[in-house]
């Protein structure tokens, strides 16, 4: 019975830290760590106001901007990586 509770513990553990390793992964593809010269300090500071901004009033509307920006973003990464295939 401890291995099995081991074995989930473990599974659970990979699981957070690839999601972890993906949220990181967002920051660099993003440009976030070149634009502020990897200063933690400036990242945290500017996650914090995103967290400010997203308790406000303005939540619905900064929720759908930032999504509309990201899926655009995923969306042109996509079809870059397409146009580099094909040549």
């Amino acid at each position: 019975m401890a291995r099995n509770d081991m074995r989930t513990w473990q599974l659970e553990r990979r699981k957070r830290t690839r999601h972890l390793i993906e949220l990181g992964g967002l920051v660099v593809k993003a440009g976030i760590v070149e634009l502020t010269n990897d200063d933690r300090a400036i990242i945290y500071g500017a996650l914090l106001w995103i967290a400010v901004k997203l308790q406000s009033h303005e939540r619905e509307h900064a929720r759908d901007l930032w999504k509309m920006m990201g899926k655009l973003a995923f969306a042109s990464e996509c079809h870059d990586d397409q146009k580099s295939q094909r040549t």
